[in-house]
C-alpha cells in the first residue's frame, strides 16, 4: 500500500538539453509537474538526479521551483540507484519508489531494475516518463512491467496515496488532476 510515509518520488534526469529531443516533451513536462505537485501536497519525500549536467544541462527550472528542498544528485551511471539515493532509502526506509523521468528505456529502466533488485516496490506513472521515440518508451515500460514494476498513472497513484475521500488533501488532489 502506498502512503506518503512509505514512498519516495525519484525524479530521474529531467534536464534542459535533453528535453527538446524527447517524444511529447511538453505533455511529459506538464504531467511530471502534476505528479510532483501532488507529491508536495501529500508530503512525499522527493529526490532528483541529473545525468552528466555538463553535457545535458541542469534539471528544468520549473521542476527545481517545485522541489526547492529536494536534494539533487549528479551521476554518470545510467541508473539513478546511486550511493546518495541508497543513503536516502536507508534513512527514510520507504517500501515504494515512484519513478518519473527520462529516458524510459535507459535511465528509468535501469533504475527500476536496480530498485526492484533491492527489494522495493516500483511504481511508474506512464505519462511521467519519455524517450526519444514512442517505441522506446513503450519498450522500456514493457521491460519494467516484466520485472515487477507497477505501470500506472498520476491519478491512480495520487489516489492510492490519499486512500480515502476523507483525507484532508482530497480536494487539492482532485483539483490538481482535473
Amino acid at each position: 500500500m502506498l502512503t506518503p510515509d512509505n514512498t519516495l518520488l525519484l525524479v530521474v534526469d529531467i534536464q534542459e538539453r535533453l528535453l527538446p529531443v524527447l517524444h511529447q516533451n511538453t505533455e511529459f513536462t506538464a504531467a511530471s509537474r502534476r505528479m510532483i505537485e501532488g507529491a508536495n501536497i501529500l508530503d512525499v519525500a522527493i529526490a532528483i538526479t541529473e545525468q552528466y549536467p555538463k553535457g545535458l544541462g541542469a534539471t528544468l527550472p520549473e521542476i527545481i521551483t517545485l522541489t526547492p528542498d529536494a536534494p539533487v544528485f549528479v551521476k554518470t551511471r545510467f541508473s539513478a540507484w546511486i550511493d546518495e539515493i541508497h543513503a536516502i532509502v536507508r534513512a527514510r526506509q520507504p517500501e515504494n519508489v515512484i519513478l518519473i523521468g527520462c529516458e524510459t528505456h535507459i535511465c528509468v529502466l535501469q533504475t527500476a531494475l536496480d530498485i526492484r533488485d533491492a527489494g522495493l516496490n516500483v511504481y511508474v506513472p506512464q505519462e511521467c516518463v519519455t524517450s526519444r521515440t514512442l517505441e522506446n518508451k513503450i519498450n522500456g515500460l514493457e521491460q519494467m512491467r516484466a520485472a515487477g514494476a507497477i505501470i500506472s498513472n498520476i491519478e491512480s497513484l495520487l489516489f492510492m496515496l490519499l486512500q480515502d475521500a476523507k483525507h484532508p488533501h482530497f480536494k487539492e488532489i482532485s483539483q490538481l488532476i482535473q
